[in-house]
């Protein structure tokens, strides 16, 4: 069903998600939401329970505990009615290599419902959108790894869903095919809701509005993207006051890591720091320090699941 006759934002919402591997919990009183047109990040290391949550929120396993809603509708209410309006990507796509591209996306846009005469149509639609018009004929094992991931967006987009869920989209893939990849999911965003996980920082940054780190099967941030946020730290002989340091031109936020030694987020790194480096000239703050930090999300991503006993309290 198209995605325009779906009137509510909120596309995808899940509440309480709990789920047990006998005394193991793998995830515990997860909130997951997503609106039409936001992409959101699911982050995390290997095995705090990223695809477990995936595949609870897709209906392959059930939960111990918790609601989903996708579209409006109850997935264990009426899970016909919700996968409807729901594309999924697992990490290993589920293709058939001996089929053909046009014969695999036909019958994938069949079992998600789409009538006969309305099926050649979609196939041609979602093949323009993830760059396969070329390719129809082919057999999908004789396609590189770009064009198999493709492949697979393309199965999970044919009966035009509300919520595209997509699992690590880019592993396996050359940096030329991720960039590739990276612009293909771009381009779905305006139309659905999109939640993908990784465990690659630089993919959230580059495609996500909003991230969401897991640890140890909780979610334990959950907050827009600034977008090309990095991390500047300085120190000065003379602080100023950390007001004075936020209203710099490309400062999006700052905090103090010591009384002389600050964070910034900032939203261009050479040219902040030639900024921060002229102020503390003009204003003899005696500049200490000023080291490139990295981006911000790394900072937020590393300290949040390098500690286990502070992310536990």
């Amino acid at each position: 069903m198209p995605t325009e006759n779906i009137a509510a934002e909120l596309l995808l919402e899940a509440h309480g998600l709990a789920r047990r591997y006998g005394s193991r919990v793998a995830v515990h009183d997860v909130q997951v939401t997503v609106r039409r047109g936001e992409v959101l990040g699911l982050l995390g290391l290997n095995g705090a329970g990223k695809s477990t949550i995936l595949r609870i929120l897709t209906g392959v396993i059930a939960p111990h505990a918790g609601t989903i809603r996708i579209a409006g509708h109850n997935l264990s209410q009426a899970p016909l009615a919700a996968k409807r309006h729901l594309g999924y990507l697992p990490e290993i796509p589920p293709l058939y290599p001996d089929a053909k591209v046009d014969e695999y996306l036909d019958l994938c846009a069949a079992l998600h419902g789409v009538a006969q005469s309305r099926r050649a149509a979609a196939v041609a639609r979602a093949k323009e959108r993830c760059g396969l018009a070329g390719v129809g004929v082919r057999l999908i094992r004789n396609l590189s790894k770009g064009f198999q991931q493709r492949v697979g967006i393309a199965q999970a987009i044919v009966h035009e869903p509300a919520v595209l869920i997509l699992d690590e989209p880019t592993v396996g893939l050359d940096p030329a095919q991720i960039q590739d990849m990276r612009a293909l999911i771009q381009s779905l965003r305006d139309e659905r809701a999109i939640l993908l996980s990784t465990h690659l920082l630089s993919e959230a940054e580059s495609v996500c509005s909003r991230v969401a780190v897991l640890h140890q099967g909780r979610i334990v941030y959950d907050a827009p993207l600034a977008a090309r946020a990095h991390r500047l730290v300085v120190s000065f002989h003379r602080p100023p006051p950390l007001a004075d340091l936020t209203t710099l031109a490309g400062v999006l936020g700052a905090s103090a890591l010591t009384p002389q030694r600050f964070a910034l987020q900032v939203n261009d790194l050479p040219i902040v720091a030639e900024l921060v480096a002229a102020r503390a000239v003009h204003a003899n703050w005696g500049l200490h320090e000023l080291t490139l930090g990295g981006s911000a999300l790394e900072q937020i991503f590393l300290n949040l699941t390098r500690d286990h006993a502070e992310v536990a309290a």
